[in-house]
């Protein structure tokens, strides 16, 4: 333990980041990173508690306690207090795949479980993991591993999001040789198309990818398999098959006026915006608009708040997001004890850009859509919502939403999008492989095991569990993997 005061003497500092109201002019990464001699005292602030959470990473209360990968944390960061930064990711390194996706997008499950959130502020995790990688990639110590053997085996991933990307590169050093396909024209997947080009600059993620090609890794745009190529091919030219495509099936919401113009999936929205600013930096236009248009973004989640900071960037003339569950409190509960996941307010880099640009909060809680409203060409030109109340149901004993009836408002809405989840994978993949899924649609597994009804073709991440986060994503891959590499060697050592 580097400093055994350190969470007494240091205040957590969090990354700076640029004001709301520059940033929003442009699709760049705004967060400011510590110098690293304050990243150190950051690091100076673990405690080396005797039961590290942090890095528990398993389900309490229903929520995820703790990192998924069971990340070395309290190690990590005593490393980064030390200023053993090399050492620092060779030990994370062990665990974590990506440090630089998840020190960018991840909710950080780990500081919700660090014992100093019990009573004040947790240890900045997130920022001193980041700091190890991009420290790691400035000094040229993140370089190709290629394996030394190849073991002839070979292995098709499909899909390139985080889980694809995280089983082909452990099974690549493993020595088999890997195969990933995408159907879209670029890798990443949700990484790529899912996550605004501010959150998550495209340029960390093409760098991952060269150092993945450098080490073996084949990858395959535009190849929509169950379309473009059959699983009989594949099963005929590869030892194993990992189905990775996530959860792609977006949630509608079906209310009368739901055909008018307008009205699109918040990845349908955020694809097109991300595809167009790396094609052209959007003068090809092919992009969905949001510039002076009121803009109604349906779901309060991380999607949901994307969606808010994109149509702010584009230029909307407002935006309103609708939230169906109610406002969340300020603090902790005492149905929600730590270390469980924290059920309070967030107001996130999009919501922030609002307050700043319109003046209020865009989010309206417990409200929904009851009907669409069009314009004599058929364009939606506003969104009649009706508030929502908690009732409990007395036979299953759950909590709904349910309407209150006479509390209708109409407010504007010239462009509509919808981010209210995803329902599970989509059907012409799991069909064309013959694989077992269950109510929801995700493809069935044994508990805590990978392999599919088929035997030879296992499944990870989303399209395994449901929409989730990037981090679990990347568990599920790495878990894969080593089903997979033990399926092909009768052992593993991944």
């Amino acid at each position: 333990m580097g400093k055994a005061t350190g969470f007494l003497e240091y205040e957590r500092k969090n990354a700076g980041a640029e004001e709301p109201l520059k940033r929003i002019c442009h699709f760049h990464e705004f967060r400011l990173p510590l110098s690293l001699e304050e990243q150190k005292k950051q690091g100076g602030r673990c405690m080396e508690c005797g039961v590290p959470f942090c890095q528990n990473g398993e389900m309490l209360g229903g929520m995820a306690s703790g990192c998924p990968l069971h990340n070395l944390v309290p190690e990590t960061n005593d490393l980064v207090y030390s200023g053993n930064w090399k050492q620092a990711y060779e030990r994370l390194s062990k665990t974590h795949c990506f440090p630089e996706f998840t020190g960018r997008v991840c909710p950080a499950l780990c500081e919700a479980a660090c014992t100093c959130n019990l009573d004040g502020e947790p240890v900045a995790t997130k920022e001193n993991e980041r700091a190890i990688i991009e420290h790691a990639f400035a000094r040229g110590w993140v370089v190709p591993k290629p394996p030394g053997i190849r073991t002839g085996k070979k292995v098709a991933v499909i899909g390139s999001g985080p889980a694809g990307l995280a089983a082909a590169q452990q099974l690549n050093r493993r020595g088999h040789l890997v195969t990933v396909y995408e159907r879209s024209d670029r890798i990443g997947g949700l990484l790529r198309y899912g996550i605004p080009n501010m959150k998550l600059e495209k340029k960390i993620l093409d760098r991952r990818i060269h150092l993945m090609e450098e080490e073996g890794v084949i990858f395959r745009v535009n190849t929509d398999v169950g379309r473009d190529v059959s699983p009989g091919r594949l099963k005929k030219e590869f030892d194993r098959i990992i189905l990775a495509c996530g959860a792609s099936n977006p949630r509608d919401i079906q209310v009368p006026g739901r055909e008018s113009r307008g009205i699109y999936f918040a990845v349908d929205f955020l694809s097109s915006v991300t595809k167009s600013y790396l094609d052209s930096e959007f003068k090809d236009k092919a992009y969905i608009p949001a510039k002076g248009k009121h803009v109604l973004v349906i779901g309060g989640g991380d999607t949901g708040n994307d969606c808010v900071g994109t149509a702010i960037r584009l230029g909307a003339k407002s935006v309103t997001q609708l939230e169906m569950m109610p406002k969340p409190e300020e603090e902790r509960g005492a149905s929600n004890p730590w270390p469980q996941w924290p059920k309070v307010l967030k107001t996130d880099y999009g919501q922030e850009e609002a307050i700043a640009l319109y003046g209020h909060d865009p989010r309206i809680y417990q409200t929904t859509v009851k009907e669409f409203q069009k314009d004599k060409n058929g364009n939606v030109k506003t969104a009649v919502t009706m508030s929502l109340k908690a009732e409990r149901d007395e036979k299953s004993g759950r909590i709904n939403m349910v309407p209150v009836p006479g509390s209708e408002k109409t407010i504007a809405a010239e462009l509509v999008l919808i981010a209210a989840g995803f329902l599970g994978s989509q059907s012409y993949v799991t069909d064309a492989f013959k694989v077992d899924v269950d109510s929801r649609s995700n493809v069935k597994t044994e508990k805590d095991s990978y392999r599919t009804s088929v035997p030879e073709v296992f499944t990870a991440g989303d399209m395994h569990r449901g929409q989730s986060l990037v981090v679990w994503a990347i568990r599920e891959g790495r878990k894969a993997a080593r089903a997979v590499d033990e399926a092909l060697m009768g052992y593993t050592n991944l």
